[in-house]
Parts: structure tokens; sequence; C-alpha cells
């Protein structure tokens, strides 16, 4: 400790480097600092001598190296912007004094090309894009390592390009793709099948022509060897799978792993990534950086940053997980010392290093990451991780607001039910206002000048997020006869309470309009069931509302500005949750079909929530009263024995629908693979006491839903991906959308499981009526 503690004296008198913390003292206690080298009796007298001695006895005692890793909102084909963010990520990472650093996954051309990909444009264009960086000075005494589409004999991967001084050292392409849920790397990309091996790749004109005269680069997974330490590369998926590559690198003496990532958010998956990023190296020993983007890059889901650091398992540095800075940088003073210690003290780790195979290497001894001067290793910190409702509030509204400014459109409209979903909606736009607000006032230029350009005015700025929700969102209660008071109340009062245009209007005369053409036509009128009608009936009457509410609002959203006085059109915001999106309980075309819907995948059980803690925490306490009224479409008459209640209208509840979303997707539950999962769920050894047969039943009619309305999910409005069980068509959820809807063979099998339960004696539970009296309100 004398050691470290005459350092520390030192760094009251030092000018402090940009990585090292505020208070030197604190850095004592580190968790790394058992591994240094033990104090002597030297040391003891270090205080007294100058500065230029001490750096000269000190250096080859404090092997620290600087890196930085970053968040950047790129956008998929956009070439210049991608290449200014890339920039002002390389000018942070410098003026922090970072030897190396790392960007996202395909960072030049933006993740989100998607079949673009297949098109030679967009690797040529990645090839100018890195020309112009390799032509600067972005890669003078730093070491990049940058992310693009490359293709070599015939064949395009997904690399990593590690530059440095105008050259190309290494590239590094992607071994595992991501190929499940909302990825398709595949379909675009061939992992490398090469194995451990460096190949020579002719490199472009773009690059050949350029004053270094490079004509060929290393390709393959190799490591980079440096002066002082060892760098090597993996990308995204790599991480996650169970044989990573960063164990064999490693093990074969990688010190420093970068991971350019490209990952969306999904709730309540943070804690898994950061779990895998600490433990990569916790074992082994080791730095491991993970650079991603964030934002919304042009399709439906939003990249959630968390760039970081982590040595020996330890986190050192986290960037934001939301936010709508373009590039936010982050960095730490790695201490290979204790990386070495480690790796040295763990036994049967030094037994494995001579069984894994070779991996091939660039040299580059000339460069060192370790700064020349005294250095402090950067302290551990907890891993930030946000509330489940804060990231409701934060990651969609950021999605939003990426999504408007990069449309050149001039807000948002709403059709403001009053209800749990429009409301919440609501309240995630009001939160978008509050981070631009906060955004304008910490600074951030390029806010600033994306609210100008929204809102057409080049002198504005917004003072509060109220005052800029009068600018941004417009909303309209559209009722009928058969809508309430309390909900007209309870949409007026949020609107307010936002700060956005609100309209209340009666819609009950252009439905009256088009029941009178139909009846003109067909000489036949249509009842509610309330009034004698039949189901077809009913439904037809409660859909022509509802799709003349969509009608509606699409005029709305391009004809308010202009009555305003204001320049564009509103982008048009849907309020289907991904709950009534599985079962089907909307109507086609209604006011679900949007523009963009921020709750698409969300779950009517984390609306409820996220209605709670927004009324408390965003101060839209109106939410509050929306968050306990039982969920109604009001589409039908009120009558002495009736009211239309959603949960009674599916025949199911919304905790059911949840569970059923789950198995179906998550756990790939087919409808035996349900009724057996739910068994010890909800059969007669659970809580709710149901026998087999009743649980058959309910899988039964909800598979009977699922795959009457499954049609439904080829127009779903593009949503924001927040549950990995969403049943969205186009991307994430690929399968027919015409059924047998019977289901012969699968629930013939289901029925003789269950009675050959019922045969065991375990048929004891109350009946349920649910399920059989609801069927024909959908069917």
């Amino acid at each position: 400790m004398q050691f470290l503690c005459s350092f520390a004296v030192l760094a009251l008198v030092c000018s402090v480097d940009a990585f090292a913390p505020a208070a030197p003292r604190l850095q004592l206690r580190s968790t790394r600092s058992p591994l240094l080298p033990p104090p002597s009796r030297s040391t003891r007298s270090l205080a007294h001598k100058p500065l230029w001695a001490m750096s000269s006895m000190t250096k080859s005692k404090m092997p620290v190296a600087k890196v930085a890793t970053c968040n950047l909102n790129q956008w998929a084909l956009d070439f210049s912007g991608n290449l200014r963010r890339i920039r002002e990520s390389i000018k942070q990472a410098k003026a922090m004094g970072a030897r190396l650093r790392l960007g996202p996954e395909l960072e030049i051309p933006g993740y989100g090309c998607e079949d673009h990909f297949l098109e030679d444009d967009t690797i040529q264009h990645s090839w100018e894009v890195l020309a112009e960086l390799l032509k600067g000075d972005e890669t003078k005494d730093l070491l990049c390592d940058f992310g693009m589409p490359i293709m070599y004999e015939g064949v395009r991967y997904n690399c990593r390009v590690l530059c440095l001084n105008k050259e190309i050292l290494l590239i590094r392409p992607k071994l595992f793709l991501a190929n499940d849920g909302n990825y398709r790397e595949t379909r675009w990309f061939t992992a490398w099948r090469y194995g451990w091996v460096l190949r020579d790749l002719v490199l472009p004109g773009e690059i050949s022509e350029l004053p270094l005269k490079q004509k060929t680069a290393k390709i393959g997974p190799g490591m980079l060897r440096l002066g002082d330490t060892v760098v090597a590369a993996e990308t995204c998926e790599e991480l996650f799978t169970p044989n990573s590559p960063h164990i064999t690198l490693a093990l074969r003496g990688a010190e420093i792993i970068t991971n350019g990532s490209g990952s969306h958010h999904v709730l309540r998956k943070l804690d898994k990534r950061m779990d895998l990023i600490q433990s990569a190296m916790s074992k082994s020993g080791g730095c491991y950086m993970y650079a991603n983007q964030i934002g919304c890059d042009g399709g439906r889901m939003y990249f959630d940053g968390c760039a970081s650091i982590c040595c020996n398992g330890n986190l050192v540095a986290q960037a934001a997980q939301f936010s709508l800075k373009e590039v936010e940088v982050v960095g730490a003073c790695v201490d290979l010392a204790a990386i070495r210690s480690q790796r040295g003290a763990f036994m049967s780790r030094c037994e494995q290093v001579a069984t894994v195979p070779e991996v091939p290497s660039v040299a580059k001894l000339d460069f060192k990451l370790c700064a020349s001067s005294i250095v402090f290793p950067t302290e551990a910190q907890k891993v930030k991780v946000h509330h489940p409702m804060e990231e409701l509030a934060l990651g969609p509204a950021c999605w939003l607001w990426d999504y408007l400014r990069r449309s050149g459109q001039g807000g948002y409209f709403l059709a403001l039910s009053g209800g749990a979903d429009s409301s919440s909606v609501a309240a995630i736009v009001g939160s978008m206002c509050q981070q631009v607000v906060s955004a304008v006032r910490a600074g951030n230029p390029t806010v600033l000048s994306d609210v100008r350009k929204v809102t057409g005015d080049a002198e504005y700025t917004p003072s509060d997020a109220s005052e800029l929700a009068s600018r941004l969102f417009y909303t309209c209660y559209m009722g009928t006869e058969h809508s309430s008071a309390d909900t007209r109340q309870r949409a007026k009062k949020l609107a307010a309470q936002i700060g956005g245009v609100h309209y209340d209007a009666d819609i009950d005369k252009v439905v009256g309009a088009l029941l009178a053409f139909f009846v003109s036509l067909t000489a036949r009128t249509p009842k509610f069931k309330a009034h004698g009608g039949e189901v077809r009936e009913n439904l037809a009457l409660q859909n022509i509302q509802a799709r003349l509410r969509m009608v509606m609002s699409y005029m709305l959203g391009q004809l308010l500005p202009w009555v305003h006085g204001r320049e564009g059109s509103l982008l048009v915001l849907g309020s289907a949750n991904v709950d009534e999106a599985l079962r089907g309980y909307y109507t086609k075309y209604d006011c679900s079909a949007a523009d963009l819907n921020p709750i698409g995948a969300v779950s009517k059980t984390d609306l409820r929530s996220f209605m709670a803690w927004a009324g408390e925490n965003l101060g839209y306490t109106e939410l509050s009263s929306i968050a306990i009224a039982p969920p109604t479409a009001e589409l039908e008459p009120i009558t002495e024995d009736y009211t239309q209640v959603d949960e009674d209208d599916m025949g199911m509840t919304y905790a059911e629908l949840s569970e059923y979303g789950k198995l179906r997707k998550q756990q790939l539950c087919g409808p035996l693979s349900m009724f057996r999962a739910l068994l010890p769920k909800w059969g007669p050894s659970s809580s709710r006491n149901l026998s087999p047969a009743q649980v058959a039943e309910k899988v039964k009619f909800f598979f009977r839903c699922y795959s009457i309305n499954r049609h439904k999910m080829t127009t779903l409005t593009p949503s924001y991906h927040a549950e990995d069980y969403s049943p969205e068509d186009n991307r994430h959820d690929l399968r027919q959308f015409l059924y047998n809807v019977a289901w012969d063979w699968q629930f013939a099998v289901i029925d003789k499981l269950a009675g050959d339960l019922a045969g065991q004696g375990t048929d004891q539970g109350e009946s349920s009526s649910s399920s059989s009296s609801s069927i024909s309100k959908t069917e």
C-alpha cells in the first residue's frame, strides 16, 4: 500500500489523466489493488523525487492501457452521417487519451441495412468511408476497431477492421452469425469456416490507391500483438454462444478482447447481457470491451447502447442504455498487471492453455497501448440497470424521437380514447418531450437542431416539455353514443397534463351515414347483440366505429398542422398491445393501423404497471385513475345487465394471454406442449385447481382464437420491439396466416392425455365456463 500511497500523493500535484477518477485516494480501494506489485522500502521516498525521475522509475511498474468504447446512433445507409459520428467518437476517444477505440457492429453502413447488404453498392460505399478515415488523422496513434461488410473470394462477411496509422492491420470475420428472433444474418453473410487461419485479402482501389499504397491485408480470426499487450476481437452473437471465441483467444494470450455489437432492447434483457460481458473474462482474466449502436436505425428495433468495459470480470465503464446523444464515448485505464497476475495464479487455466488451438497473429510491436505517464487503473463500479417501467418510459420514447427527426414529419397524432393503451402511448410521447427538453438544457446541439427542423422554427428553443408537446403532439377523443363520460374526461385531463393539442369529437353522424348507405344498398338493418342481432351483425357494427376512427386519424394527421399554420404532416400512432395482437382482439384496419406503435410489443400487464409508475414519476397523475379502470372497447350499447369488458369479450384474462404468448414464442410450444407446460401451473396441484380437461379447453380455445385471427398480423403496424413473444409477422414471428383452425390431430392428442389424467384421479377442479361461453363471441 505504501507504493500506491506515494502515487496518490503525486497525483495531487500532477495533471489528472482524462480517464482517472477525480479522487486518487478512491483508487486505493480498487478490487484489483491486491494484484499490484508489493510495496518496498524504496517506495517510501518516491514523493520526494522529481517528477521526471518518478516517471522513469515507474513506467515499467504501471502497465496500464488506455482504451475507449462507444454508443453510436447510426442510421442504415446514411454513410455521410455515419462517418461524421464515427469521426466524433474518435475525436472524443483521443481527447480522453485513449490508444484503442472500439465501435459497434457494422457501424459504417449501419446494422439495419438488411437486404441492402446484398447490393455491391453497400460494400463499395463502406470501403469509401473507410478510405476517408484512413486518409485523415483519425487512426494516427489510435488503434481503431471498425465494423463493416467485406467480400472475400465472392463471399460476404460481417467483419471487424483493425486500423492504425492509416494501415489496415487485420480484418476479423464473424465466426457465428445471429439467426433467430429479429436477426437474419445468414441471409446476408456467411460465417468464417476456414478455422483459426489468416489469409491475404487483396484490397480494393479505394484503399490501395491511398498514399500508403497498401495492397493486401490479413483476413481471419487472428490476434494483434502489440509492443505491450495482445488484442483480439469478436462480434456480438459470439459473446452469447456457448463456445465463445473469447475463451480460446484468452487462453492463447489475448489480454484485451473487443466486441462490436448490434444488440437491441428487450425488456429485462440488460441483466443477461451485462452478466455475459462480466463473466467473459471473470474466469480467464482479461479486459472485455463492448460497443453497441443506440437508437432507431430505420426499423422496429431500438439499439440500447450500454457500451461497457470490464477488467477481470469487474465493470470499469458503462455508457447509457437510453439516450438522445448520437455519440457517447466511455473510457477506462486497464491494469494489465492485474490481468497477468490473475491468469498466472489460476493454475487449472494454465494447464488448459496448451490444449486449445494455435491462434495466428499479426505483429505491430512498435505500438503500445500503455501510457508513458503515470496513470492509475480505473476503479470498479456497479452495473446500472433501469427499472422495467423506466425502460418503457425511456426506450420507446427515444425510438419515437429518432423516427420523428429522421422522417421529416412535424409531430405525432394519436386517437386518445381515455383507456389504458392509448393513454400509455400518450405518456410515452410525453416522456419523449421531457427527454428532448433535458437534452437541450444539457447543451446537446444536435437535439436542438433537430427540434428546430421538426417544428419548422429556426429560432425556437423549448422552454419545457409541456410547451414542446403543444407543438409536436395532437390528440382527439372520437366518441360515439356508446362512449362514457369517464373516458372522455380522462382523455381530456391527460392531454392537458402532457401539453398536447386536444380535440373532442363525436363521430355518430359519420357512423350513421355509413350505416345508412348500407341500408339503402341492401335493404337490411344490422342490430347489436343487445338489440337482438346475431354475432356477425354485432361485430360489424363495432368494426364500423373502429375503422372510421382510423380514417379520421389519418385525415387529422395530414391537416392539423395546416390548421395551425405549421409545415408538414403528423405521423399517426397506434395503440394495440402485444396481448391483443396475439389474441386478435382488435379490428383489422382500425386505429391500430397506424404509422408506428410504441406499445405493440408490450404486454397489458406491463402497461398497467407502467401507468402507475408514470403517474408518479412523469407527473401525469391522471394515469392512476386510468390504470384501475376496467379495460373496455366501448363499442356496444350498455344495458342493465351488460357492460362490455375486454377480458369477458376475449374469454381469457390478460395474465393468461401473457402466459400463452411466452409459451408459444419463447418456449416454442405448440398446443400439446403448452397443455403440458400449463398443467403444473394451473392444474389440480396448483392454486388455480383446474382439472386437466379445463386446462385443455383453455389451451384449445386460445389456439382457435390465435389461428382464426393470425391474418391480422400481416397488417400489424410497425411496433417497438419490447417483448420476445411478440407475434409480429414481418420478421420476428414467421408463421403461416391461414390455419386449419380445428387443429384436429393436435387437439385429439390433448383430449386423450387429459382423459388419461382424469382416469388417474386427477380430474378435480371447479368448472370453468369462460372459454365455452366466449367462443361464439369471436368466431
